[in-house]
Parts: C-alpha cells; structure tokens; sequence
C-alpha cells in the first residue's frame, strides 16, 4: 500500500515568533527519493518517527554524510541533500532563529551552517522522551501538540538584543542595511557583527535567503519563471536563474522537474490550512 501524506500546522499562539511550522510527513511504498533541503530564513529540527535522516550531503561540505534520529540544523546559504528509499516519515519544525536562544538555550549563530544531532542541544533523553511521545500519538494534530507542549516546557526568557530582532525584521522586508543600522544608533559593521553572532547570517545574506525563499515557494510547475521573478524583486528571469544555481546548486527548472512531487504536496497543505 503506497502512504503520502504530508500536513502543516502553526504552533501554539505562546510560541508565536519562535516557531514557523510544523510540518508531518509519512511515505510509504513510493520510489526513492533525493530531496534537496533549500536555504530558508528558518531553522529546521527534524524528529524523525521510524527509519533515520539520511542526509547524503550537508550545506557545509566538510560535514560527512550521515544518517540521524533527530537533527538541528542553523542557517545556511547551500542546499543540504536528503535521500531516502522509498519510506520516511517524522516531523519537520521551522525555527525563527530569534527564538532559538528560548527554545534551544543558545543563539542561532552557534548553528550557523551546520547540521547537528538534535541530541547534543536538546540532550539524549529529551530527544528519545520526545519521539516516544510522538510515535505513541494517534495522528498529526496529537503529534504537533506534543511539540507545542515540549516546547512551553522549554521557553526561558530570551537574552537577545532588541536591536538584531528590530534589525531582522526590516532586512526580510528589504530595507536597506544603512538605514537600519541608523535607525538602531548602531554602525554597519556594529550591526553586522551582532545580527551575524544570533542569527547566523550577515543582514544582506538574510535578505538575500528571504527572497530566494519566497520566490521558490511562488513556483509552480508550468508557471512562466520569469513572472516569479518580476514579483520577487529579481532583475530578470536570469537574475532569478543565477540565484536560484547559487542558493540551491540547480535551476528552477531543474528543481521543479526533480521534486515535482514534494513541491506539490506541501502546496496542497499550504499556509491557507495551518492550524491554528
């Protein structure tokens, strides 16, 4: 019998601005897939709810290939190569990296780059306690529960500085990096320095992430790329093509024709049906 099954939903309202998403997957009896893991203005947690990760290669190409129950992984501005044989599922969190500091007890720029086993920031029996409780749920909306439970459990009074929040979210918004740092009374490289140590990212990478996110998000297949591109902000179409090679290591061509499928199922379950 051939599972898949892909559903979102939001977070807990109390955990608003730590955590995106939650993202439940389940595969069964499909053919094998190499999936692509994109930049994106989040952080991922993946706990897994029977076979490992496997992750065939990671955004920092000195990271060797491994297989995980559980994964943390920072910022970055490469894909990740995630592979499996025809059976996979678990539960994938989008983390805003200004939350990772109440959520994870450290800043996102102790991650930046790098995928690690969940357990060596969140611990061994945390980790095993979690997935325990997540395998024994009946369904998805139990699943995603469990996590904001987990979750509430762990928040600690965050340590940012307000300066790097303001500062995160007009860079998304485009705004221009000299004008945020005089809005904050900080210098660009003061500004750059701090936002870079929380989040992992300079400001004009995360600017930079947050497009490409979007724009990748709007594809569709049989969509003429170079109107994505015009809403996004690109140039051109070969603006858009030469960011996607850059960020993503193919064209958006390339990258549709390769995970129709994934792509297909996460826009069934798009950000019209979040749970709240």
């Amino acid at each position: 019998m051939i599972v898949d099954e892909y559903v979102r939903a939001a977070p807990a309202p109390a955990l608003a601005g730590m955590v995106a998403s939650y993202t439940g997957y389940r595969q069964r009896g499909v053919a094998p897939m190499r999936h692509l893991g994109l930049p994106s203005p989040h952080l991922t947690l993946i706990l897994t709810l029977d076979d490992p990760l496997v992750m065939a290669a990671h955004p920092d190409p000195r990271q060797p290939p491994g297989s995980f129950d559980a994964l943390v992984g920072g910022l970055h501005t490469r894909p990740a190569v995630i592979t499996h044989d025809g059976r996979q599922s678990g539960v994938q969190v989008a983390l805003w990296p200004l939350g990772c500091r109440a959520l994870l007890g450290m800043p996102a720029g102790e991650l930046a780059g790098l995928d690690v086993d969940a357990a060596e920031v969140l611990g061994v029996r945390a980790v095993a306690a979690i997935r325990e409780r997540l395998v024994g749920a009946p369904d998805w909306p139990s699943r995603f529960a469990v996590l904001d439970e987990e979750f509430r459990s762990r928040l600690t009074p965050a340590r940012g500085r307000p300066e790097v929040a303001y500062a995160w979210e007009r860079v998304l918004r485009g705004a221009p990096i000299a004008s945020v740092a005089a809005e904050v009374g900080w210098s660009d490289r003061h500004l750059t320095d701090r936002f870079r140590a929380e989040t992992g990212l300079r400001p004009k990478q995360a600017a930079r992430v947050a497009r490409f996110d979007r724009a990748r998000r709007a594809l569709r297949p049989g969509q003429p790329i170079g109107d994505v591109a015009a809403a996004h902000g690109f140039a051109d179409q070969s603006h858009f093509v030469r960011e996607f090679r850059a960020l993503a290591g193919c064209t958006p061509s390339q990258w549709l024709a390769a995970e129709f499928g994934f792509v297909q199922a996460l826009q069934s379950v798009g950000a019209e049906n979040l749970q709240a």
